[in-house]
């Protein structure tokens, strides 16, 4: 068990109390998790257990029980999934739309990983530990196309230094609300946590890390926009973030725009990567082909 005390400043008087525990970062709550401490008595105001409702007054005392994590553990699963191209050293795979990469907190299983773990009997890098085994990049679980997995721990380090050196080919096609002004672009803008809602990215100048995005298009569309996207950095929810900040969300995109019938998610598709072999030096370069769901959004959005 961990014990956290605090002092509620003036600043901060007036807050909500779940709102306020998700702003100290020492603790790194979302909102739900807070409130949960909450109801489950783990948290004490002046040492009287409180809702999340109550409202904090300066000179308040705050004491906050945060038990040690449960460590999980991904397992095999036997869950199809397409591979695009294996060798000894590495394996590159389509994900489908609606998939999670990686076992997490409301996610225990039926990840990539899990099927990865089946499908490769343990060929996997060691690097990222028990929860990530060979997970060099992700994708978000409503994001479709190419991700590259790593077999060995030479192999991980090495495809980790590319991405960090943007030496790394990551293209992918969108289809966004709205007309874009000019066919092609870049977007130039440093991405970070969302202060209000820490499950959330957005464009900010405070705590965060350079991102770059070129955009070009492809069709328009009723309404709409079929886009190319290339990624000379990878931070977080990067292409989502940065079409919200230049007022063209993602279509379905429920984080950063607004749902849409006909997509289970945002309309993001990872189509191209490339990258040189580690082991070999040879150029490696592999496409996906759009989604169904995808194929028949851009139909039914022509003109």
């Amino acid at each position: 068990m961990n014990r956290y005390n605090f002092i509620v400043e003036k600043s901060d008087s007036g807050l909500r109390i779940d709102k306020w525990l998700t702003e100290q970062i020492e603790i790194d709550l979302t909102r739900s998790a807070a409130a949960k401490l909450i109801e489950s008595g783990a948290v004490k105001v002046n040492d009287i257990t409180v809702s999340k409702s109550r409202t904090l007054s300066e000179g308040d005392v705050i004491c906050v029980d945060i038990p040690e994590p449960v460590e999980l553990e991904a397992k095999p699963q036997d869950i199809p999934i397409e591979i695009v191209y294996e060798d000894s050293d590495l394996v590159i795979v389509n994900k489908p739309q609606g998939m999670v990469v990686h076992p997490a907190a409301g996610n225990p299983d039926g990840t990539l990983v899990n099927a990865l773990m089946y499908r490769l009997k343990g060929q996997l890098s060691s690097i990222n530990g028990v929860i990530r085994p060979g997970i060099v990049h992700r994708i978000d679980k409503n994001t479709s196309g190419l991700l590259v997995v790593a077999k060995n721990d030479f192999t991980h380090l090495a495809l980790a230094e590319l991405v960090k050196e943007h030496n790394f080919t990551r293209e992918y096609e969108a289809i966004c609300t709205g007309h874009f002004k000019e066919p092609c672009g870049t977007v130039n803008a440093p991405i970070g946590r969302d202060k209000n809602d820490r499950k959330k990215m957005c464009v900010t100048p405070i705590n965060s890390k350079e991102a770059i995005t070129h955009y070009s298009l492809i069709e328009e569309l009723k309404g709409c926009s079929h886009m190319m996207f290339r990624l000379e950095t990878g931070r977080t929810h990067q292409i989502r973030v940065h079409c919200a900040y230049i007022g063209h969300p993602i279509l379905g995109d429920d984080v950063y725009g607004k749902p849409y019938k006909g997509c289970k998610g945002q309309c993001l598709h990872a189509k191209k990567l490339g990258f040189v072999h580690p082991r070999n030096g040879e150029y490696l370069e592999f496409t996906a082909e759009r989604p169904e769901y995808f194929e028949k959004l851009l139909k039914t959005l022509r003109y």
